[in-house]
């Protein structure tokens, strides 16, 4: 997802922790995205130009 993005791993660890980014799985010690949830939360990111 951070390669998706274009932001560091670190910065989804970030927004993790702070409640925000997408709703992240905890699958055994890893977390993931489901990309619905990723697209339903850039979509929730768009912003008027």
């Amino acid at each position: 997802m951070a390669e998706f993005c274009g932001v560091p791993l670190g910065t989804v660890y970030q927004w993790s922790s702070r409640g925000g980014g997408p709703k992240l799985i905890k699958v055994g010690r890893h977390l993931r995205a489901r990309w619905s949830d990723v697209e339903q939360w850039l979509d929730s990111q768009t912003i008027a130009a």
